[in-house]
């Protein structure tokens, strides 16, 4: 089952945002931990949504970023603002790039662009959301234990959508958090992700399919419960060799990555209307792609193909 409204998720797990972006908080006996930052323009939403179900800001006090996307920070610095004793947690590669001048000025570009798309520009007024140079938070890496209090988070490093992205596991609740690593649960689908590395991208996934799952938290599109869950990463698997497949064909016939980011972004806006990226970012995205794939294509596989469960295990 598929659940996109804010409110709790299960004992001491609750979802904040809207259907197309969100954000998760996890509250220990010790320590309250959100975990990713959603994009920007939730701000109103969270706020609300905090005082609607009796969420004590004073009570946060740990953020977990899986990956430094545009749309995956954007709430970091109202907390970081609104909660000064908060402390920030991301890869060392994800601390990297949000100390890059270059970086932060595209969050900021982005983040402005989606919100005008999405009509909310002006509810923002009045909340402190630009990312600036400030110093980085903690580093966290592969086999990391976040100790909340009666639960724990699991780092997995799992790059592939982006060179910094990780993911969590919180074994006591039996909830996976693969962010953009896990595949984005549009519709009735799942959108492969592999951003800037495919074939890291697929490794992660296999990784991830060792978590058993009852609740797959997805930071787009809200989270995944019941038989879906347990399932969601198996198929995940698929729908990546399925899109794998896609690009090399369309690639293979064109011989042009221009041509090849061209065709499929259109296919994509065609099979997928509504998606909240705007047309130019996704294009932006397949040229990394089809960039990764054309080269995989010329040189060879660096790693055995990466099949699903009922193949793996015959």
């Amino acid at each position: 089952m598929r659940i996109r409204d804010a409110g709790p998720v299960c004992d001491r797990l609750w979802y904040f945002g809207r259907e197309e972006s969100g954000i998760y908080l996890l509250a220990g006996r010790r320590h309250s931990l959100i975990i990713s930052g959603g994009m920007s323009y939730l701000a109103p939403d969270v706020l609300d949504q905090f005082h609607r179900f009796g969420i004590d800001e004073e009570r946060i006090d740990r953020l977990l970023i899986l990956h430094a996307h545009f749309d995956h920070v954007g709430l970091v610095p109202l907390f970081r603002r609104r909660c000064p004793r908060i402390e920030l947690y991301a890869s060392a590669r994800g601390w990297e790039i949000l100390q890059m001048p270059k970086a932060i000025d595209t969050i900021n570009a982005f983040s402005r662009l989606v919100a005008d798309r999405m009509g909310v520009s002006a509810s923002l007024e009045g909340h402190d959301l630009e990312w600036r140079l400030e110093p980085a938070g903690y580093a966290v890496k592969e086999g990391d234990v976040m100790d909340l209090g009666g639960l724990t988070v699991h780092i997995f490093e799992t790059p592939g959508h982006s060179s910094c992205s990780v993911s969590a596991y919180v074994p006591e609740l039996k909830a996976l958090f693969p962010s953009d690593g896990g595949g984005v649960p549009f519709a009735e689908t799942i959108i492969p992700t592999g951003n800037s590395n495919f074939t890291q991208y697929q490794q992660g996934l296999q990784k991830l399919r060792a978590c058993k799952t009852e609740i797959l938290c997805a930071d787009h599109y809200g989270y995944v419960t019941g038989p879906e869950a347990e399932d969601y990463i198996d198929r995940s698997i698929a729908q990546a060799a399925e899109e794998r497949g896609r690009v090399e064909s369309v690639f293979l016939r064109t011989g042009s990555v221009d041509e090849t980011v061209r065709e499929l972004t259109e296919e994509f806006d065609g099979r997928h209307p509504g998606y909240f990226l705007a047309p130019e970012i996704r294009a932006g995205i397949y040229r990394q792609v089809v960039r990764h794939i054309a080269g995989a294509l010329k040189h060879g596989p660096a790693v055995e193909p990466v099949r699903g469960r009922k193949q793996a295990d015959q």
